[in-house]
């Protein structure tokens, strides 16, 4: 896992004295990241910053893996997840939008809450580890994707 603190930290205050419109694009990429609770692997993406007259625009495309548990066969898997945004980090409080987000003094923008919060609403409610999942025998908790149990053959030598 990656162990700096804030991984997705950036000083986007070179823009604050640009001119309206300019932008500058940062890549992220780590095989293991963990953001609070959610644990990512493959983990990579790109944040386009731009200065607005009202503050730092940050627009970030972020994708990366996490480990879920199948609803079926409680079997864990591995689920992509991919998100995007676009959040306005304002320089006062008159141009805060409905995030309320602020630029800090130190220009300093750690995008890891919003990328946690973007890629958990990415998270399926019910993963599946595939559609046809089978899931496990009622009878004895069996997973009927590794073949039928005795329960469930004995079902299929009576149909």
């Amino acid at each position: 896992m990656t162990t700096l603190k804030y991984p997705l930290r950036v000083n986007v205050g070179f823009l604050i004295h640009q001119t309206i419109g300019t932008s500058r694009d940062v890549q992220f990429e780590f095989p293991q990241l963990q953001l609070n609770d959610l644990g990512l692997s493959q983990f990579k993406g790109v944040a386009r910053f731009s200065r607005t007259p009202q503050g730092i625009l940050a627009q970030g495309d972020f994708e990366g893996q996490t480990t879920v548990e199948c609803v079926r066969c409680l079997t864990e898997f591995l689920q992509p997840l991919h998100t995007t945004f676009s959040e306005l980090f304002a320089f006062h409080n008159k141009a805060l939008t409905d995030s309320g987000l602020i630029l800090p003094e130190d220009g300093n923008i750690d995008l890891g809450p919003l990328a946690r919060e973007y890629l958990l609403l990415e998270v399926p409610i019910r993963p599946l580890c595939r559609e046809d999942c089978l899931g496990l025998c009622v009878e004895c908790g069996a997973d009927l994707n590794q073949g039928l149990c005795e329960h469930q053959a004995a079902k299929s030598a009576r149909a």
